[in-house]
């Protein structure tokens, strides 16, 4: 592995940037702060028309779409076309052995989701805890192969949540990345923790834009807005359906005003986040060159999450050509992922299985 400092310094602009020395010439420097997404205001305007019926209605149906109270949302396929999904995205256990053979001889890279993938989707989002057994699977995960969270939640909040400082954390979609506390880690080694924030000067909009949302949708029975620093997430698992579309209308009037922001979903969730060029997959890639397989054809990630903000992640893997991603999902769906699994449970039986076959390999 290459030998690297990465060092953050932050300006008076409030700006992160990172300079990197590199021991290994072959390694490549960490992308630089991310550009703008050029989207024109009236282009905003009209994505975020409210006062279109068929724009609102067209949005609530991919809320259900992506966000099933019960099965009778989910979209029914014929046995055939589940078949076929199955063989495109086979369970990762059920593969394991081949996915052991095509990684032998490169070093395996473990990123993962938090919500959905090493925790249940609870009803309440401040009490989604990892179990203490998954907990225990990730820290000897973590001392066999460099291991990243990568969450839409605080980087501070996910941390409270794992509590295991010899991992990698990109909270915020990725938007704050930073390592391993020093010396607990020894594929750190004696490197400075990996520090960097592409948004840093979007954090007084997102403050502002947070006191509005949560002002505009307190007469919504069950909606939360959560602050996760660089950007916002309108939870609506507690909200009943009916009231959906107007949790979306409060959510859309507030943000059109503000066109550095843009809105996304997820399951249960509207994603408030700046219009830069970064995501899950850029924080993936911003992390495999930060130590050292930047431009390198020896590294094995390995990405597990559950939601559409993943899929950044998955179709980044699937363009660098190396690793795979797998998507935690017990229903069918569209997905750059190459492997599946139904629930956190089976992704910790995965992680176990990784865990004892490294144990019993350790040169491998």
């Amino acid at each position: 592995m290459a030998s690297q400092n990465v060092v953050a310094s932050e300006a008076k602009s409030g700006i992160i940037t990172v300079t990197v020395a590199v021991a290994n010439p072959s390694a490549q420097k960490p992308p630089t702060a991310p550009g703008y997404i050029s989207i024109s205001r009236k282009k905003l305007l009209h994505n975020l028309e409210i006062n279109g019926g068929h724009r609102i209605n067209a949005w609530v149906d991919s809320m259900r779409a992506s966000s099933p109270t019960h099965l009778k949302s989910v979209p029914s396929l014929s046995p055939e076309e589940r078949n076929s999904w199955i063989i495109q995205h086979p369970s990762a256990l059920d593969m394991f052995e081949q996915i052991i053979e095509a990684s032998r001889g490169k070093q395996i890279v473990m990123f993962l989701d938090y919500d959905g993938t090493l925790s249940p989707i609870v009803d309440d989002p401040e009490r989604a805890f990892m179990s203490s057994k998954m907990r225990r699977t990730v820290r000897k995960l973590a001392k066999c192969f460099p291991t990243a969270i990568v969450s839409g939640r605080c980087r501070d909040k996910v941390y409270n949540f794992v509590k295991l400082a010899e991992l990698y954390y990109a909270g915020s979609h990725g938007m704050d990345i930073k390592g391993p506390t020093k010396g607990s880690s020894k594929y750190q080694k004696d490197n400075p923790s990996v520090v960097f924030q592409p948004a840093s000067e979007f954090l007084p909009i997102i403050d502002e834009v947070y006191k509005e949302l949560v002002d505009k949708t307190k007469s919504t029975p069950g909606a939360m807005v959560e602050n996760n620093k660089f950007c916002l997430s309108v939870h609506f698992r507690c909200v009943d359906e009916k009231k959906w579309s107007e949790l979306a209308l409060q959510v859309r009037s507030v943000i059109k005003e503000y066109p550095k922001l843009r809105l996304t979903q997820g399951r249960k969730v509207l994603e408030i986040r700046p219009t830069i060029k970064w995501d899950k997959g850029k924080a993936l890639e911003f992390l495999l060159e930060s130590l050292g397989f930047g431009d390198c054809n020896n590294v094995f990630p390995v990405y597990i999450g559950d939601d559409r903000t993943d899929e950044d992640a998955f179709k980044m893997l699937r363009e660098r050509g190396q690793g795979f991603g797998i998507l935690v999902s017990k229903f069918p769906k569209e997905t750059n992922a190459s492997y599946s699994l139904q629930e956190p449970t089976q992704v910790m039986d995965f992680l176990r299985r990784l865990v004892d076959w490294k144990q019993m390999h350790p040169r491998m």
